[in-house]
Parts: structure tokens; C-alpha cells; sequence
């Protein structure tokens, strides 16, 4: 008797366990890609461009400068003293190191205002499928974008709810 109330026991949090297991509400969504198509996001990629291509027309205006400069040393090197000619090469060597300077800190620039940028898009997207998940009681949503490591997708696609919650 003692056995069988201990084995109905066990059947019964047994089955309560898997019922409560299997009432756990599971979503997925591609990140990358809701973050990607997000109409802030593609401003952003405009924005960068625009930046990118200002620092390449100021480095490239800089490196024909330097161009012209080496040519007229070149051209005038022989009616110059040694002398001469090594504080000019010195000073084109200076001059390509400001043009190397100023492409590093363009990289540096761009990399930090592209995460300045995404911060706010990458912050509105993830309250937005907080916000869908709570609505539709889903507890977990896993990230289908990572590596695309999801094998099995019996979740629920939240992918189009937050695309809508954020009017896109």
C-alpha cells in the first residue's frame, strides 16, 4: 500500500513536471535579419556611406597633393643640393604619415559612430520582441540568427509580429 501511494505519487509529479515542461511556450526569431531590414538601420547604412566616402574624396585629395608635391621634387632633384633633397623626402614621408593617421582614425570613426547608431535600433528591436513574446506567452525566444544554430523550429516564428510591431 505504502508502494503504491509513493509509485502514484511519482506518476503524478511526473506528469505534472512534462505537462508544466511542455506548457513552456518557446519562440525563435532572426535577429540579424529583423535588425537588418529595420528602416533605421538602412539610414544608418546610408549615413555611413556618405561618411565613408567623405574621408576617401579628403584622403584621396590629400594623396594626389602629395603626388604633385613628389613630382616637382622629383623634376627639380637634380638642380637641388643632398640636402634639400633629403628634408623633401622627409617631409613626403611626414606627409604619409598624416595621410595613414587620417585613414585610421576615419576606420576608428566610422566603427564608432555605426555602434553609436545601432545601439538605439538593436535596443528598440529587442523591446519590441519582448514586447510580442509577453503578448503571444511566450516565456523563451531563441535567437535563429546565431550561426543559424537551430536544428528543429517548432517554436513559434516570431519574425513577422515584431516586424509589425515595429511598423515595417
Amino acid at each position: 500500500m505504502k508502494n503504491l501511494k509513493s509509485l502514484l505519487l511519482i506518476a503524478v509529479f511526473t506528469l505534472g513536471v512534462v505537462g508544466f515542461a511542455n506548457a513552456q511556450k518557446v519562440g525563435h526569431i532572426d535577429f540579424e535579419k529583423l535588425v537588418a531590414e529595420m528602416p533605421q538601420t538602412k539610414t544608418l547604412k546610408l549615413d555611413m556611406e556618405k561618411l565613408g566616402k567623405s574621408y576617401q574624396d579628403e584622403i584621396t585629395a590629400m594623396g594626389k597633393k602629395i603626388e604633385a608635391t613628389q613630382k616637382k621634387y622629383v623634376a627639380e632633384s637634380e638642380s637641388q643640393t643632398n640636402e634639400t633633397n633629403d628634408k623633401r623626402a622627409q617631409e613626403l614621408q611626414g606627409e604619409a604619415a598624416k595621410i595613414e593617421q587620417a585613414r585610421k582614425f576615419a576606420y576608428q570613426d566610422m566603427q564608432k559612430q555605426q555602434n553609436e547608431g545601432l545601439k538605439p535600433i538593436i535596443e528598440k528591436a529587442q523591446k519590441a520582441i519582448e514586447e510580442v513574446a509577453a503578448a503571444k506567452g511566450v516565456l523563451y525566444v531563441l535567437d535563429a540568427s546565431i550561426g543559424k544554430g537551430l536544428l528543429v523550429k517548432k517554436g513559434e516564428d516570431l519574425y513577422a509580429a515584431v516586424k509589425a510591431k515595429l511598423g515595417f
